[in-house]
């Protein structure tokens, strides 16, 4: 029992000892073998190993005593032979055997399969289809019946009991591990929360690492101060609001704010996403809800984001199914966030990029009180963003960022970032030491039109019909009043079936636009087709891209803006996603009659045709100047802006 077998418990003075004399009483310990049951904890603890090792004995223990009665093996002529003698009297009839047995007479066959509890001698044989058998065994009077083949009692019980139980313990092993943390208990984990909870200050984020979204961090400012200094307004009677809701396009730092504030302020911070909340089963949603604020109620002040609120707070209006999984873990969030006082420091951060298809009830005074934009930076935020992912990067000396943030409108935190990185792979791919500004401005390009295929081939037909449609978009930027300057014209393939691209750059950030400056986008877009007739008197599907573009522009134009002669100042649509356009969840809706719809079809037809008209003319009138430039791109296959302004101007 080892080393405390002659000892008793007052024998151990210290902790230490106790500790052993305790393992000792239980079975456990140095020199103890583990229990094979034991109660740990007030609970019954069974060991796996041990129940697989009585197993194996049992099936040891069933060959051993099986074997001494085991029949000898012998050959069906062999068998035939011994009736004949009178050394088998007996036979059994089976399926896959026939066992013989006779008198023991002493031969040594017999002596090594003697039952001695019987004094008869047994022999098994493999049956074969012999019509005389049964006619021999007649002869000689042996007597015979069917045989039916038992396995022993062990191997029975094995088989029916203790085989499916092991399979099913493994299988239920398994599952809990798949479904939870492991153990029985893992099924009860199903309701818990999947928060990733960060500790106090360990967010790794401050305001500092935080770019191009000044406004949204001064509404968060705020809320950091409750968390740090919440006396502050409790002695002023203020109350902090329980949730803001982050909106603004993907990728412009709404996680990153978030962390940012919990960062700042040095609390807890639980951080998930809406889809972690939803599962196949009705009801865990809203369990992991309760858990969640639970937890968040115990380790407040702290902060609780969740990211992509839309996954679960989609509005529940007109909605023919209700009582869904979705629906019952919106209402548990409802719930709990009117529930817990403002003053419990628990604060609900939020994010989503579609705010219009967002329940109403999360969004009144009192759940989600203040809603906080992060839109697109502009050209200072772009270039504190680009300084900021720029730190750790080696930069050449023509290297230019506030260059960079000119040319990058409309790009938002993750695209800037991705843009240095890019610039660094491709410094790299050089050979180069460093980033160069040529690096920055491939990196763009990438961005934009996709990566540049350089063993593209192109029948010389081709090339020349992409050369004179990307020259006639860019001659017709260059005569039109307000266009875009230019600042690249190439007819390398690039991305995904683009042969040619031309790369306008407005000069500052612009939110308005005009009638005629939309106008002057259609007729920059259908430049391409227009030089294509003028030259080959027919037209290609290289337009395509932009004919679709520039519908667009005219559809909006009369069913958004109200810039039609008839319905003017009239919007004959729902609209779109603020954020991700057409292509987001909410879709244009029609508010219009088929007659209406009608006129807005020929509204569209008159406005594209009208303005290809005069971008004929504009171009028919420069035709030389457009054989010069295209010539010149079909000889260097790319053109940058200053020599393409010195080609306009000569």
């Amino acid at each position: 029992m080892g080393d405390f077998d002659d000892r008793n418990e007052s024998e151990f003075a210290s902790n230490k000892d106790k500790e052993k004399w305790d393992a000792h009483k239980k079975g456990s310990g140095p020199g103890m073998p583990p229990p094979i049951f034991s109660f740990k904890n007030g609970k019954f603890k069974f060991s796996f190993w041990y129940f697989i090792a009585a197993v194996m004995i049992l099936l040891f223990a069933n060959a051993f005593l099986t074997s001494s009665g085991e029949s000898q093996e012998i050959s069906f002529s062999t068998f035939k032979s011994m009736i004949e003698s009178g050394s088998i009297t007996e036979v059994l009839m089976g399926e896959s055997v026939y066992i013989g047995t006779g008198p023991h007479t002493g031969n040594a066959i017999q002596e090594t399969t003697t039952l001695l509890s019987t004094g008869k001698s047994s022999y098994k044989t493999v049956p074969v289809d012999d019509p005389n058998f049964v006619t021999l065994m007649d002869q000689y009077g042996v007597t015979y019946s069917a045989y039916k083949q038992s396995n022993p009692l062990l191997i029975q019980l094995l088989m029916s009991w203790v085989i499916p139980l092991v399979l099913f313990m493994v299988i239920w092993r398994f599952v809990s591990k798949r479904m939870g943390s492991g153990g029985a208990g893992g099924i009860i984990n199903f309701g818990k929360n999947k928060s990733q909870i960060v500790a106090e200050g360990d967010t790794g984020v401050l305001f500092d690492h935080v770019a191009g979204a000044d406004e949204s961090k001064e509404e968060l400012v705020e809320i950091m101060d409750f968390l740090k200094t919440p006396e502050k307004y409790k002695a002023i009677g203020g109350k902090v609001p329980k949730g803001v809701l982050l909106v603004g396009p993907p990728g412009t730092g709404k996680t990153m704010l978030a962390k940012a504030v919990a960062g700042e302020a040095k609390v807890p911070f639980f951080r998930l996403s809406g889809s972690d909340f939803v599962e196949m089963f009705v009801g865990v949603g809203a369990s992991r809800v309760r858990d969640l604020f639970k937890q968040a109620r115990e380790k407040a002040p702290c902060i609780i984001f969740i990211d992509e609120l839309d996954a679960i707070g989609k509005s529940r209006l007109n909605v023919a199914a209700g009582n869904d999984e979705r629906e019952q873990t919106l209402n548990q969030l409802l719930v709990e966030m009117d529930g817990f006082s403002s003053t419990a420091g628990v604060i609900i951060l939020a994010a989503t990029n579609r705010p219009g298809i967002l329940d109403p009830a999360l969004l009144r005074p009192g759940r989600f009180d203040r809603q906080v934009l992060v839109d697109r930076p502009d050209l200072a935020g772009r270039k504190a963003i680009l300084d900021i992912h720029a730190r750790d990067v080696k930069f050449g000396p023509d290297a230019n960022l506030e260059a960079i943030a000119q040319a990058t409108p409309g790009f938002v935190g993750a695209d800037l970032a991705n843009v240095i990185n890019e610039a660094a792979l491709l410094a790299v791919r050089a050979g180069r030491k460093a980033v160069h500004q040529e690096d920055l401005l491939e990196a763009i390009e990438k961005s934009v039109a996709g990566l540049k295929k350089k063993n593209k081939l192109i029948n010389p037909r081709e090339r020349k019909i992409v050369a004179y449609h990307e020259t006639g978009h860019a001659l017709t930027a260059a005569l039109t009043e307000g266009s875009d300057p230019v600042q690249k014209v190439t007819i390398v393939p690039r991305g995904m079936g683009a042969l040619g691209y031309t790369l306008q750059t407005p000069t500052e950030d612009r939110f308005l636009m005009s009638r005629e400056e939309l106008l002057g986008k259609i007729d920059v877009l259908l430049g391409g087709r227009a030089a294509e007739e003028l030259i080959f008197n027919e037209v290609s599907t290289g337009a395509a891209n932009d004919i679709s573009r520039a519908t667009d522009i005219a559809r909006s134009m009369i069913t958004e803006y109200g810039m039609s002669e008839k319905f003017k100042n009239m919007a004959l649509t729902g609209g779109k996603d603020p954020f991700l356009g057409n292509d987001g969840y909410q879709q244009q809706t029609r508010n219009y009659s088929e007659s209406t719809g009608e006129y807005i079809d020929d509204e569209i037809s008159k406005v594209i045709n009208t303005r290809y008209e005069k971008v004929l003319k504009l171009l028919g009138a420069k035709l030389e100047l457009l054989r010069k430039i295209s010539e010149h791109l079909l000889d260097k296959e790319t053109i940058d802006a200053k020599e393409f302004k010195e080609l306009v101007v000569v």
